[in-house]
């Protein structure tokens, strides 16, 4: 439990230091968004080629998979009709609010609690995979669409699968799909990057933090309550459920989507919402928020479950 913890104090600690860095205004006013396409653009697509490469097959393609992915629509088509029908949101806040919800942090976050708590790294290796894939395509390709005004949705899919992002992804996967060994001479230059990823993406959200209170956005307290709701509690109930009594799985099995869809949300959302400036409040305050909730909720699985 004690390397749980750590692994929160390290997310934490960088967030505090982006905190700081915007409070003294070390960057100036265009300091976040630079780090922001700094790591859209060029460091996350890093990521995904390494962290999608060394991946082990068997695992990616297990029945965490579709759990997982199962348990993320259900959230996703639930907080849509909420805030679409009820609320009359805007097209892009409900799709932000939705993969705030929904789409989990499977890499800083997922990566070490796949280790210290289920005891194996590569249990997050499938959300990874579903998410950027599948989700991140999609989100990008209505997002995209959304801000440029496009009605072709075709031409806005064309365009999302020229995204570093997802470039990078589909080349990670290749790489795990045909076994092709990585020499170091190229290896090493790609970890480097990826490893720069996260705490990039963790010191801009910091920085987005100052001068700006959790929960006192106009009109977006309601949506970021109930999108964190949403992804710490109802979202690793969904999978248990669909898990348990769709799937058949075993007790361990139970335990790890259960994990998964307690972790939360991811920092890409906030990364998106940066990059389109769409539902930048919302995604910053569920991000927040379900940071530092998912902790009870990841030990009451852990103590029911483990």
């Amino acid at each position: 439990m004690m390397d749980i913890l750590t692994g929160f104090a390290v997310i934490g600690l960088a967030i505090v230091v982006g905190y700081i860095v915007g409070r003294i205004d070390l960057l100036g006013s265009e300091g976040g968004p630079i780090l922001a396409k700094l790591s859209f653009f060029v460091l996350n697509p890093f990521l995904m080629v390494v962290v999608l490469s060394e991946a082990d097959l068997g695992m990616l393609f297990s029945l965490l998979l579709p759990v997982s992915a199962a348990a993320a629509v259900v959230i996703f088509l639930a907080y849509g009709l909420i805030a679409k029908l009820a609320w009359k949101r805007p097209w892009g806040d409900t799709v932000m609010g939705a993969l705030s919800a929904g789409q989990v942090n499977g890499n800083n976050m997922g990566i070490p609690i796949s280790t210290y708590l289920l005891g194996n790294a590569a249990y997050s290796a499938p959300i990874v995979l579903l998410q950027q894939i599948v989700f991140t395509p999609i989100s990008l390709a209505v997002l995209d669409s959304i801000s440029t005004g496009e009605s072709r949705w075709w031409k806005a899919v064309l365009r999302a699968f020229r995204n570093p992002m997802v470039l990078g992804s589909f080349a990670g996967l290749a790489i795990a799909l045909t076994g092709v060994e990585i020499p170091p001479i190229v290896h090493e230059p790609l970890q480097l990057l990826a490893n720069a990823a996260v705490p990039v993406i963790l010191i801009s959200f910091g920085m987005s933090l100052h001068g700006r209170r959790v929960l006192t956005g106009p009109g977006t307290r309601r949506d970021a309550i109930v999108a964190t709701t949403f992804k710490i509690v109802l979202m690793p109930l969904a999978a248990y459920a669909i898990g348990r009594f769709l799937f058949g799985l075993d007790d361990h099995a139970l335990f790890v989507v259960t994990v998964l869809g307690a972790l939360p949300t991811a920092q890409n959302v906030f990364n998106y919402a940066q990059r389109y400036n769409i539902g930048l409040v919302v995604a910053r305050d569920t991000v927040f928020l379900t940071t530092i909730g998912c902790a009870p909720v990841l030990v009451a699985a852990g103590l029911l479950l483990g």
